[in-house]
C-alpha cells in the first residue's frame, strides 16, 4: 500500500511540475527559471505542510525522488512546450488527481502529528494548493486558486472527509478513497460546468 501511494505520490508531482514548467514557458523564461517555477509548484505545498507539523526534515527534501520527478518534468516541458500545451486537458484531470491525493494524504499526516481535524483539515488544502500558489507569486500572477474553478473547495472537501473519518473513529483507509473521490469528483465537475464561487464585484 505505501508503494502504491508513493507511486501515486510522484505522478501526482510529475502533474503539478508539469503546471509549473508550463507557466514558466509561457512567460519565456530560461531553462533555470523552468525547472523552479516546476519544482515549486510541485513540492512547495507539501514542504509548507511538514514545516508547520514539525515533520522535519520534509519529505519532498528527504527523499530524492520527489526533486528529480519535478526537474525530469521541467525538462521535459521546456523541450516539448508544444506536446504539453495540446495535453492540457488530460494534464488538468492529473491535476484534479493529485489534488486529490495529496489533499487527503496531508490531511492524513495531518492528523498522525496530533492536529485537530479542523487544521488538519486546513493542512490538506495547503498540500494540495500550496505549490500552484508558489508558482503563480514566483512570476507576480494573482494565484489562479483565488480565480479559478472551485480548487481549493474541492481539497477542503477531500481533507474534510478525511478529518470526519478521523474524529469518529472510522477506518481512514475507506475514508481516504471517499475523500479522495469526492475532492476529484468536485473538481472535475466544476472544470466540466465552470463552477465556482461568487466573484466580487467592486461598486461603479
Amino acid at each position: 500500500m505505501s508503494t502504491l501511494l508513493l507511486a501515486f505520490d510522484l505522478i501526482g508531482t510529475f502533474v503539478f511540475a508539469l503546471s509549473g514548467g508550463t507557466l514558466a514557458v509561457r512567460k519565456r523564461l530560461d531553462l533555470f527559471g523552468v525547472l523552479v517555477l516546476s519544482c515549486a509548484a510541485a513540492v512547495s505545498g507539501g514542504i509548507v505542510r511538514d514545516v508547520l507539523i514539525g515533520a522535519h526534515p520534509p519529505a519532498s527534501l528527504a527523499d530524492w525522488r520527489y526533486l528529480v520527478t519535478a526537474m525530469i518534468a521541467g525538462l521535459v516541458t521546456f523541450r516539448w512546450s508544444a506536446v504539453t500545451e495540446r495535453l492540457s486537458n488530460p494534464v488538468q484531470l492529473f491535476d484534479a488527481a493529485g489534488l486529490a491525493l495529496f489533499a487527503v494524504l496531508g490531511t492524513d499526516k495531518a492528523l498522525a502529528f496530533g492536529l485537530t481535524p479542523f487544521a488538519a483539515t486546513l493542512l490538506g488544502m495547503v498540500s494540495g494548493i500550496g505549490g500552484g500558489i508558489a508558482r503563480d507569486v514566483l512570476v507576480a500572477r494573482t494565484p489562479v486558486v483565488l480565480q479559478a474553478e472551485l480548487y481549493a473547495i474541492a481539497a477542503l472537501a477531500g481533507g474534510g472527509v478525511v478529518a470526519l473519518a478521523s474524529a469518529l473513529h472510522l477506518p481512514q483507509i475507506p475514508a481516504m478513497v471517499v475523500g479522495a473521490l469526492a475532492c476529484f469528483g468536485l473538481r472535475y465537475m466544476a472544470l466540466r460546468h465552470g463552477w465556482q464561487l461568487p466573484v466580487a464585484r467592486p461598486r461603479e
